[in-house]
């Protein structure tokens, strides 16, 4: 079966790829290729590709690997209905009880500010105190 996948090329801490066509069994380091159908530099982010040759593989039946398929759609080459869509991780946590997010929150007691109902009831009747004393 063949593959199409990333092999690193470039000096150390400076990676560059070359896209290849290669048998499944066979390693990327390996060195022994089918076909080299495109480079891509992760630094300046360019891509080069043969679209023509991309679209040849697949239909015949290579696989992509998961970073060559997010490098094939950002190239707008339409993939199989058969390919895995390269997303996010949908993987369970080993413990989720243990993130942040999952614990309980911790209240801070709030400190109680003095009622003021106790102050209006005293003014209330010193009003009434005081119609009165004009009714008289």
């Amino acid at each position: 079966m063949l593959v199409i996948r990333m092999q690193r090329t470039g000096r150390k801490g400076h990676a560059q790829f070359r896209v290849v066509v290669q048998d499944s069994r066979r390693t990327p380091t390996s060195g022994k290729i089918v076909a080299q159908i495109g480079t891509y530099d992760p630094h300046t982010k360019q891509i080069v590709l043969n679209k023509e040759r991309a679209e040849h593989y697949l239909s015949n039946g290579a696989q992509p690997s998961p970073r060559v398929v997010l490098v094939l759609k950002a190239e707008g080459i339409r993939l199989p209905s058969w390919v895995k869509d390269a997303s996010k991780k949908e993987g369970k946590l080993r413990n989720p009880e243990k993130l942040r997010r999952n614990q309980p929150k911790e209240e801070t007691p709030k400190e109680e500010a003095p009622v003021e109902e106790p102050a209006e009831a005293t003014e209330a009747p010193a009003e009434e105190a005081a119609a009165e004393e004009k009714t008289e």
